[in-house]
């Protein structure tokens, strides 16, 4: 016997799904500027040894004296805590709500192929999320020197070049990357349909490219220090 649902509700469902979605979109947004910020940093490695540690430094300085030292960077983090949590949270809340829908007695199976993008979203994100982890450990949390050359925990650019001159980490990072425009394109996209910027055709294919092209843009940028530590052209 099918089981029927109040409007009541149906109504609430259809209005935590939205305002869980407009939750991906707002942390999706506030990644995507950080991911910005963090990719220009990346690039200082290619000025020099000076010119990055300058960088590094600096962070832990801005708004001081008004801010004790590491205040801003300190609560970046905390802003960037926070949304990663309601992110996740908020993607494997829908992620759940859609296994349950599909597995009902009525619902017809495979109505609508669900894109790779859309699947890459899910699994894509988990690995995302467990790269961040080690990727926080590696440089931030701990300072773990892979490449073992120098003592590289006070030297951020020597920590940074160490890491990269070793092959299957590198690689690990391409991936991760490759992971990051997928999720980056989608998410964009996403985020302006969530937000009512695709009301017709024109737009919806104005979000895809931008989507694209950030996350392009993006993923460029973070691949060209590592990959120029590991050829060599970054010492």
């Amino acid at each position: 016997m099918a089981t029927t649902t109040s409007p009541a509700r149906a109504t609430k469902a259809r209005s935590t799904t939205i305002a869980l979605k407009l939750v991906m979109a707002v942390t999706g947004i506030i990644f995507a500027l950080f991911v910005l910020a963090h990719m220009y940093g990346n690039l200082k490695l290619l000025a020099g040894e000076s010119a990055y540690n300058t960088y590094a430094e600096h962070l832990r300085t801005i708004g001081e004296p008004m801010l004790p030292h590491r205040g801003f960077l300190t609560l970046m983090e905390v802003v960037l805590l926070l949304a990663l949590g309601a992110h996740v949270y908020a993607a494997f809340t829908l992620w759940g709500r859609a296994r349950g829908a599909r597995t009902q007695r009525y619902a017809v199976k495979k109505a609508v192929a669900q894109s790779f993008s859309s699947k890459w979203m899910r699994w894509g994100g988990v690995f995302l999320l467990l790269f961040i982890i080690w990727h926080l450990i590696e440089f931030t949390i701990v300072k773990v020197n892979v490449g073992g050359q120098s003592v590289a925990g006070d030297n951020p650019y020597q920590l940074v070049v160490d890491s990269f001159q070793v092959w299957w980490l590198t690689i690990i990072y391409v991936v991760a990357m490759l992971a990051l425009y997928l999720h980056l394109a989608h998410g964009v996209f996403s985020a302006t349909q969530t937000v009512g910027w695709t009301g017709n055709a024109a737009a919806y294919r104005r979000a895809q490219v931008t989507g694209h092209v950030m996350a392009a843009v993006v993923v460029v940028g973070f691949l060209i220090p590592p990959l120029a530590i590991l050829f060599g052209l970054v010492k």
